[in-house]
C-alpha cells in the first residue's frame, strides 16, 4: 500500500456563514494542494469536507496518515462515534440527531477504502502544513464575502 500523509483544516466566518477547507496531500517528493468553499455552511462540515476531499482523489487503497486539528472529525473517527450515529439511524447517544449525516455518510465509505491513522493537532499552531490548510481555507471563505 502507498504510504500518504493528508493534512486537513475548515474555516467559517460566522457559523454558518461562508466557509472554506484546504488539504495537503503528500506521497513520497510529491505535494498537492486543494481548496474549496461554500457561500453558507459551517466550519464542521468544511472540516468534513477537507477531508472527503482529499481522500476522493487517492486513485487506490492507501495507508494513510490524517492529521486535522478538528476533534470533531478525529474523535468521531477514531473514537467510532460516527459509526455509531450510523448505526443508530444518525442519532447520537445522547438522543439528538447527529449532525452533516450526509458527509458522514461519505467519510465512513472513504474510511473503508483506506488504512487510516488519525493525528490530531493544535489549530493556529506551529505546524507549517496544518497552517498552510488553513491559510487555504480561509482565502476561499473570503472569496464569498
Amino acid at each position: 500500500m502507498k504510504q500518504v500523509t493528508i493534512y486537513t483544516d475548515g474555516a467559517c466566518s460566522g457559523n454558518p456563514g461562508p466557509g472554506g477547507w484546504g488539504a495537503v496531500l503528500m506521497y513520497g517528493q510529491h505535494r498537492k494542494e486543494i481548496s474549496g468553499g461554500e457561500p453558507s455552511t459551517t466550519n464542521n462540515r468544511m472540516e468534513l469536507t477537507a477531508v472527503i476531499a482529499a481522500l476522493s482523489l487517492l486513485k487506490e487503497p492507501c495507508a494513510v496518515d490524517l492529521y486535522s486539528d478538528s476533534k470533531y472529525v478525529i474523535d468521531a473517527l477514531e473514537k467510532g462515534w460516527a459509526w455509531g450515529w450510523k448505526k443508530r439511524g444518525w442519532v447520537k447517544s445522547d438522543k439528538k440527531p447527529a449532525l452533516n449525516p450526509d458527509l458522514w455518510e461519505q467519510l465512513l465509505g472513504l474510511t473503508q477504502v483506506h488504512k487510516l491513522t488519525y493525528h490530531w493537532v493544535k489549530g493556529h499552531a506551529s505546524n507549517p502544513y496544518n497552517n498552510r490548510c488553513d491559510e487555504l481555507a480561509v482565502a476561499e471563505s473570503r472569496k464569498f464575502k
